[in-house]
């Protein structure tokens, strides 16, 4: 270990050294006394994590032998992560201390799981890809369980884990298949092994394998039955964190590792990306119309969401790449603002989840009301806010890789699930009169939901300056001068026929 492996690891050594001390400090100074000011310590933490990761001006390089890799593309995504875990637990106090869920543990499996999502978006090698992805899963899986006396958290957390179990033996036969056919388990090593047009069958098995490992992170179809039981039956400001930090990870490693490693053949990894996108995009939107529980709406809407964000990914691009960065930052401001109305609906002082409780909510606080109605928008993809600017970026990367039918599809799957957005202003606005719903709000939950409805809107004039960083990103990714696209693959052997 050199020095200038410690300096490429500063954020995660922070995070790290910051989660060991916060844990002795709740066990020696009495965890019940010293909960939230651990939780807002944890918020500071974050927040120094992303500033450092988000102001270092340094060159693209490499630790721990090409293990870890730091450039433009992970410190984008890290920026994201960090930013979206502080204000997801910055929002989740009011609720945690209402609820009697405020507990010293929390708030360090936070930064316990958001330490092993920054390890993912900087992996160089399938060994430390699976040591960050475990990272992540394994405090989540306690998250999703947490709240001990309820049935329906304990089940979330069991199929959770579960389900991740199985996910993770999938993603460890095909990083074996990768490293008994490529003599390596190096990003850098498997690309010079994998040639343009030349992927042995094995290699194949082994992408096959790995793609489907981590297509259950990404709640993709078929591999996403377990996220509709787990958003129900976690506590509400788990699922927020589900929701968010979680998939711009999963979707960074996952172009990660398919330009790092397998970037010579797009051909054989460009396929099924687009199967798994096409099946996420209308699975989510039609099966998102019959949910009644709020959370398992958002459930069906991340899926249907990760499918439009694999249509970047399915490009093959470097705009792709952009496209898809681009939409997943986009994606976690929006759903930022969307739990942080979530959490602060209660009847009797208890969570309300039903879609029918939020029936003529404009009458009694409008502001909220229209709040959310921009946030809903964006999510349907409605011009001018945000969120169509997301989805016009990627279906463009398909259309501009030759692959018009992939963008047809995913305009036919946004109109299908803007129903259910636009259900939900609909009840709020015009719905039937019912008992009203209470939505108590601290003043940073307030600001949860405000700042990122107005960016929503506002945005979309100066895309927030995050085209630009997402462009550069890409292009640290994707070297510009060879990047292959999927229908030229071929050409070499046609040039040869000639």
């Amino acid at each position: 270990m050199t020095s200038l492996d410690l300096s490429t690891v500063l954020p995660e050594l922070w995070l790290a050294i910051y989660a060991l001390a916060a844990l002795l400090a709740g066990a020696f100074l009495g965890k019940d006394q010293i909960a939230r000011p651990i939780l807002w310590a944890t918020v500071l933490a974050l927040l120094v994590a992303g500033m450092f990761v988000g102001f270092a001006d340094r060159p693209q390089q490499s630790a721990f032998f090409g293990m870890f890799i730091d450039d433009a593309f992970a410190r984008f995504a890290k920026v994201t992560i960090l930013l979206s875990a502080a204000a997801v637990l910055a929002m989740s106090a009011e609720y945690l201390t209402r609820h009697g869920l405020m507990r010293f543990e929390y708030p360090i499996l936070i930064v316990l799981s958001t330490l092993g999502m920054l390890v993912m978006v900087s992996s160089g090698d399938l060994l430390t890809l699976y040591m960050g992805l475990e990272l992540q899963s394994l405090a989540i899986y306690v998250l999703a369980a947490s709240r001990r006396e309820s049935v329906k958290s304990s089940e979330a957390g069991l199929k959770y884990f579960i389900l991740g179990a199985l996910s993770s033996g999938l993603l460890l036969y095909g990083a074996s298949l990768v490293y008994g056919f490529a003599g390596t388990t190096s990003f850098a090593g498997i690309l010079q092994v994998v040639t343009a047009g030349n992927l042995p069958v094995g290699l194949l098995f082994g992408l096959v394998f790995l793609l489907v490992g981590l297509a259950f992170k990404v709640s993709a179809v078929p591999f996403h039955m377990w996220t509709p039981d787990v958003y129900e039956g976690a506590p509400s400001p788990v699922t927020a964190v589900l929701a968010t930090a979680p998939k711009v990870a999963a979707t960074a490693l996952l172009a990660r590792l398919l330009f790092d490693a397998f970037g010579n053949v797009p051909a054989d990894w460009t396929q099924i990306i687009a199967v798994l996108a096409v099946l996420s995009m209308f699975l989510g939107s039609i099966a998102g119309i019959g949910q009644r529980n709020i959370k398992r709406l958002m459930a069906y809407s991340s899926i249907a969401h990760m499918g439009f964000a694999l249509v970047g990914l399915a490009a093959g691009t470097a705009y792709g790449v952009q496209a898809m960065l681009l939409y997943m930052a986009i994606y976690a401001v929006m759903n930022v603002g969307t739990f942080a109305f979530i959490l602060s609906l209660e009847r009797d002082g208890r969570p309300v989840t039903d879609l029918e409780s939020l029936n003529r909510f404009a009458q009694t606080d409008p502001l909220k009301s229209f709040a959310v109605l921009f946030l809903m928008f964006s999510l349907a993809g409605v011009p001018p806010f945000l969120g169509f600017f997301a989805k016009y970026g990627v279906l463009t990367a398909a259309v501009d890789a030759g692959m018009a039918w992939l963008a047809v599809l995913g305009v036919i799957a946004s109109v299908i699930g803007a129903f259910y957005y636009l259900r939900i202003v609909y009840y709020m606005f015009f719905g039937a009169e019912t008992d009203p719903v209470a939505s108590r709000m601290g003043a940073v939950q307030y600001a949860a939901l405000m700042v990122p409805a107005a960016a929503l809107l506002l945005g979309a004039v100066t895309m927030l300056g995050i085209d630009e960083a997402a462009a550069t990103a890409a292009l640290s990714l994707v070297d510009a001068a060879a990047v292959v696209e999927p229908a030229m693959v071929v050409q070499p052997a046609a040039v040869v026929v000639e």
